[in-house]
């Protein structure tokens, strides 16, 4: 079901998301169901549990759109390339604001999937991107915060 998009100054954009422990659970399970359908109707490219309310460690990347890839249920990153490079990135919970961020060029990333399988995605240029905003998200991060220069470091050595 189609979700509202929470926008900033929303206090759970702030929060780090907490791990799911069971990610075959019927309330994760909805939830995806609603990241998915929200992030379509959205004309989004990903999507992040605490941008409908929920603060689970849960993504959704559309990208291409319309070939759903995940969900990234409790993902972490476990390698990044060295190079980086900067994209104008915008966000469906702060509109009408770009901001460009400096990210490491490609990632991969250890997930679980709905069946709770373990997964690995390693994605490069504009899917690393988006994967890599999408776990800022889970973090508490927002684009705002490359803005201000808080983060630009942290995300050039990160790995």
């Amino acid at each position: 079901m189609v979700q509202s998009i929470l926008k900033v100054p929303a206090p759970i954009l702030r929060e780090p998301t907490t791990q799911v422990p069971d990610p075959t659970a019927a309330e994760v399970t909805t939830l995806i169901r609603d990241l998915r359908d929200t992030c379509i109707a959205a004309s989004g490219v990903g999507l992040a549990a605490p941008q409908i309310g929920a603060s689970h460690r849960v993504c959704v990347i559309n990208y291409p759109q319309g070939k759903p890839l995940g969900p990234l249920i409790n993902p972490e990153v476990i390698w990044t390339s060295e190079g980086t490079s900067v994209l104008e990135e915008g966000c469906l919970s702060i509109p009408d604001v770009i901001v460009p961020v400096p990210r490491p060029k490609k990632v991969r990333v250890k997930a679980l999937n709905e069946a709770g399988e373990s997964v690995e995605i390693q994605g490069g240029d504009f899917l690393a991107k988006i994967i890599q905003h999408e776990m800022d998200h889970l973090n508490g991060i927002l684009i705002t915060d490359y803005a201000a220069g808080r983060k630009a470091t942290e995300a050039e050595g990160s790995s």
